[in-house]
């Protein structure tokens, strides 16, 4: 083995507890090698404790483009919060804006994730767990609601692509979900298992369409539901024929596939055993996010080391990652975007609830 040959990291990306890395958990890291990290509101008190924090995390590990994972999407689902980060609208208030200009809601969409990621280059992250792809349907659970963009696929496509071009514009690695698509669950994953009875045929012409389209992104998260119609007896997360059928099939997506947070209740059985059933259904990566030290055990000791596809896979995605070469926007184009995106949002988010 030459001396240049990089360690493989373990397929999981798992939380930390609080904020800061206990002496526990440097050990644990250090030892496991996950493939990444990912960080919630408990994690994060200000500008330089977080700073701080992925600081240590891409020290514990010795690698700079380690994924440093957040949802940041906007809305309800905002990890870095004001007074210390500036509010950002949910994604709705965007597809709000459609009927009103289209114009107006690409650029104001793109406008919002640069500033968003401008906010999380300085926090030490290089990945969100955004933009959300799922449509929006009537009488289904909130879990998704205004995270969506809206019920049309154009309108999600067209909002979400801006997004992730704003991301990476602004050196952040989007990772789409929930594929193969969210939006019809009744009940909240985090709780329980939707259970979704649409048709095949339905599924794929409005579902699975805006990741179809946006399926050359480089990673995307998957979805906890049961398709009856496709599988009755899996949830997509655990499906082989969900993941090798519909994401890698229909909708053609070839990259990293990160499972959902294994710690929802949707999915059934031991921590030990849906990290082993995501990983053998097609996952690449096993996603493990309340910080617990014995589930974080369990998860390590069920995953391996990256191999084959699910190594090509990751390494391209780690290559984008230390691709960003990004130059910090001056004060005055700051000023500029924000004033331009309060002008943009005033029809539907007034300026005043944009924060600082």
């Amino acid at each position: 083995m030459s001396g240049l040959e990089v360690k493989k990291p373990r397929a999981c990306i798992l939380g930390i507890g609080g904020t800061e890395l206990s002496n526990w958990e440097k050990g644990f890291f250090r030892e496991a090698d996950p493939y990444g990290f990912i960080l919630f509101a408990r994690n994060v008190e200000d500008h330089n404790q977080i700073r701080t924090l992925t600081d240590q995390l891409r020290d514990v590990v010795g690698k700079n483009n380690v994924p440093i994972l957040v949802d940041q999407e906007g809305g309800r689902v905002m990890r870095l919060k004001p007074p210390h980060w500036r509010k950002i609208p949910a994604a709705g208030v965007f597809g709000e804006l459609v009927d009103k200009s289209p114009e107006d809601a690409r650029e104001a969409a793109y406008i919002n994730a640069r500033l968003m990621a401008m906010d999380l280059r300085e926090a030490g992250f290089n990945t969100t767990c955004a933009p959300v792809l799922d449509l929006r349907f009537p009488g289904m659970s909130d879990v998704v609601g205004d995270r969506s963009y809206g019920a049309d696929v154009a309108r999600v496509v067209v909002l979400a692509s801006a997004v992730a071009a704003g991301l990476l514009d602004g050196g952040i690695a989007p990772v789409i979900k929930h594929i193969p698509g969210h939006g019809r669950a009744a009940v909240d994953s985090h709780k329980d298992l939707p259970i979704v009875s649409a048709t095949r045929a339905e599924l794929s012409e409005l579902d699975f369409a805006p990741f179809r389209q946006m399926k050359d992104v480089m990673a995307a998260m998957s979805a906890h539901l049961l398709f009856t119609a496709i599988d009755d007896q899996r949830p997509g997360t655990v499906s082989v024929t969900i993941i090798n059928d519909v994401i890698r099939g229909d909708i053609g997506f070839e990259n990293l596939l990160i499972s959902d947070d294994l710690s929802m209740e949707a999915l059934g059985g031991s921590i030990a055993s849906r990290t082993h059933e995501c990983l053998s259904a097609g996952c690449d990566i096993a996603l493990h996010c309340n910080g617990k030290r014995t589930e974080m055990e369990e998860v390590a000791s069920m995953t391996p080391l990256l191999s084959g596809a699910a190594l090509l896979r990751s390494q391209n995605f780690t290559n984008q990652i230390s691709s960003f070469k990004i130059d910090k926007p001056s004060s005055s184009q700051l000023t500029d975007w924000r004033m331009r995106l309060a002008d943009l949002l005033a029809p539907v988010w007034q300026a005043e609830d944009t924060g600082t």
